[in-house]
């Protein structure tokens, strides 16, 4: 997938860790249907908490923004998070017994602590654009890694998982979302970002969050 013009730039740029991300031992044990249920749910239960830390970081952007129109699309994904995204973890973890208000309390593990608080770092510490560049991995990167299962996955369990990233709704959020980066890195480092002093360090910030990916896929397998 394309998802604008930045994104295939930091993705080029983070090498070997994209492959590892999206093609994860996790995301192939989701397409033939041999991942553990035990696994999933784990999983599931810390991508719960990692999309509410996620909601915040992306409710951060707000205030990072300069315009209007950055301010109305990271809103849009706060609401897209919150109202869309997390029904699948909701949904799926009550048919296994476990409530929300479980999947609120429970204890985060140490990989979800250690990529949410990275992502949140990277906005009070850095700008808009540093925010952006640790935030897109894992909007854009389930987008890829959804519509490549979509397109490959046999009969498996995971139907439904594959379904919401392959979906009209999340790849209209990717798309939203890549057009806001390439908006926001037009806007302030120019015509020829690649260029500016500055886009080593975003590329950066892009594969340390596409390494923390990584190792999120290996807590859920790890139990």
């Amino acid at each position: 997938m394309s998802y604008g013009t930045t994104f295939p730039l930091w993705r080029a740029a983070a090498g070997g860790a994209w492959q590892d991300y999206t093609c994860h031992a996790f995301v192939e044990g989701m397409r033939d249907g041999t991942l553990p249920r035990a696994a999933f749910l784990r999983y599931l239960v810390q991508d719960y908490l990692f999309l509410v830390h996620f909601s915040r970081a992306w409710s951060l952007a707000v205030t990072k923004a300069e315009t209007l129109e950055e301010m109305r699309a990271c809103a849009a994904t706060v609401h897209a998070l919150l109202n869309d995204e997390m029904r699948l973890h909701i949904e799926t973890c009550a048919a296994a017994g476990i409530s929300e208000a479980e999947l609120y309390a429970a204890r985060e593990a140490p990989q979800n602590l250690a990529y949410t608080r990275y992502v949140m770092d990277a906005g009070h510490s850095g700008d808009f654009l540093d925010l952006m560049a640790a935030l897109a991995p894992c909007v854009l990167g389930y987008g890829e890694i959804g519509t490549r299962l979509a397109a490959a996955a046999g009969d498996t369990a995971y139907a439904d998982w594959i379904a919401t990233y392959a979906g009209d709704d999340y790849q209209d959020t990717c798309r939203a979302v890549a057009g806001l980066i390439d908006g926001a890195v037009a806007y302030r480092l120019g015509p020829s970002p690649t260029d500016s002093p500055r886009w080593p360090r975003l590329c950066a910030r892009f594969e340390t969050a596409t390494r923390l990916e990584v190792d999120f896929w290996g807590m859920g397998l790890s139990g």
